[in-house]
């Protein structure tokens, strides 16, 4: 069984990418206002909001539990990408890397989120990481339906 592999998903969402994109790139404080179900905090470790290289560690609840997760994020801006490279924390206990990445396309006045997650497991027994790629499913949803209503 292979130790590494990615899961990906696409989802359409209201929000254009550039607003949603922006949420990621300048203004990742305010994802815990737009999906308090998924996430309960976020903090700078190093570095600021906006700057690619930033560190940040953010507070989450999956399948019930809370969680943590140090993050290194970095910005691909002419395509729209944002990549949260994992560094410590709850995920990184069963996962030798793990990495969140939104890739947004516009399509009409939304776009299409292509979600995914590359991963290595530390050994054959770990999971896919199934409930993550949820969290990320449900945490997008969230964002979009708060950016749709502002």
């Amino acid at each position: 069984m292979a130790l590494h592999g990615k899961i990906v998903t696409t989802l359409e969402l209201k929000s254009s990418a550039e607003k949603f994109y922006k949420v990621w790139r300048s203004e990742s404080f305010h994802v815990p206002k737009h999906a308090s179900k998924h996430i309960q905090g976020v903090d700078v470790h190093a570095g600021d909001w906006e700057t690619a290289g930033s560190i940040r560690i953010w507070q989450y609840t999956v399948g019930g539990k809370p969680g943590v997760f140090k993050e290194e994020v970095s910005f691909d801006d002419e395509n729209k990408i944002i990549t949260l490279n994992g560094l410590e924390g709850d995920v990184m206990k069963i996962y030798k890397v793990y990495k969140p990445i939104w890739k947004l396309t516009p399509k009409g006045s939304g776009c299409l989120a292509e979600l995914t997650i590359e991963y290595e497991k530390l050994h054959p027994d770990v999971p896919i990481p199934e409930i993550y790629i949820d969290l990320m499913v449900n945490l997008t949803k969230d964002i979009d339906e708060s950016l749709s209503v502002e």
